[in-house]
């Protein structure tokens, strides 16, 4: 495994960070709060999480499991706050959460959502190894593209 530049810090259920983290700004904030709610909605457990992603002690976006997994699929999540975008960040977020779910789970199928047209999240995808899926609805009810990685 590629040695990272980042570091995951585990959101916990109280929707702070499980370890101290330096200049926690309002949106980081924001996502910690999201990510309890999620919790409480989809459950979690290690290493189904959310995480504050850090890259030399400084928060610089956020990735998520959305859930436990389900039928041995799981869904990933990720964002780089805009401050730290075009720098790779969202691809290693992204690749770690991969790393994590096929070592825990060997075979898993992992998917993501995109907004419905041609952007930085699909070409992350797309590196990765991502085919396109096809349209569908989220769970809000908009029209979503559906990647979905081939287990190993």
């Amino acid at each position: 495994m590629k040695r990272s530049r980042l570091s995951f810090v585990e959101i916990g259920k109280n929707g702070e960070p499980i370890k101290a983290v330096q200049h926690l700004g309002e949106t980081a904030k924001e996502v910690c709060q999201q990510t309890a709610a999620l919790y409480r909605s989809a459950g979690s457990f290690a290493p189904w999480l959310g995480y504050l992603v850090l890259e030399n002690e400084i928060v610089v976006g956020t990735c998520a499991f959305r859930s436990p997994p389900r039928n041995r699929e799981v869904e990933i999540a990720y964002f780089t706050f805009p401050d730290f975008e075009g720098q790779g960040l969202a691809t290693e977020m992204a690749r770690q959460l991969i790393e994590i779910a096929q070592a825990t789970v060997p075979g898993i199928r992992i998917f993501a959502f995109t907004l419905p047209e041609k952007n930085a999240s699909n070409r992350i995808l797309q590196k990765l190894g991502f085919g396109f899926a096809g349209e569908t609805r989220d769970e809000d009810d908009r029209v979503v593209w559906r990647w979905e990685l081939t287990p190993a």
